[in-house]
């Protein structure tokens, strides 16, 4: 099994990683601030993206990755969109922006489904993703709208 493990420490590796959670799900109880360590930690069961074939819509399976995704360095955490009384409510990533503040602090957006938004005001860029040994078929794979 191939397990991805991806590194960001600036903006385009961030572009990289959130090509990689593109579509990823989680639970909102699962979202969890470490204030001391100045972490924060999303468990996530990732698409794999990688595994399908470029241009392609194959007809599957699919695959899914249980996967941990942490940034660091993170001074505070908003929401907007997320109701942290709903711990089971599922949220569905979209895309990671990167606004920058002054350098080389700024804003991590995890921009989710139905207009939810966290945002991470960060010293700097500095996250990691990391997939566990837990992968699973999937018939569905996800679709946007053009």
């Amino acid at each position: 099994m191939d397990l991805l493990k991806l590194v960001a420490l600036d903006e385009e590796d961030l572009q990289i990683l959130s090509a990689h959670v593109q579509d990823a799900v989680m639970k909102v109880g699962d979202l969890t601030l470490l204030k001391r360590e100045k972490r924060f930690v999303l468990p996530l069961r990732r698409f794999a993206w990688e595994k399908e074939k470029r241009g392609l819509f194959r007809k599957g399976p699919h695959e899914r990755r249980l996967s941990m995704l942490h940034f660091d360095r993170v001074l505070s955490v908003h929401s907007t969109g997320i109701d942290r009384q709903k711990p089971e409510d599922v949220l569905s990533l979209l895309a990671i922006h990167f606004v920058p503040g002054e350098a080389p602090a700024g804003t991590v957006k995890l921009i989710f489904s139905g207009g939810a938004v966290l945002s991470l005001d960060v010293e700097c860029i500095e996250a990691r993703l990391a997939d566990t040994e837990a992968a699973w078929q999937t018939p569905a794979r996800p679709r946007h709208g053009v």
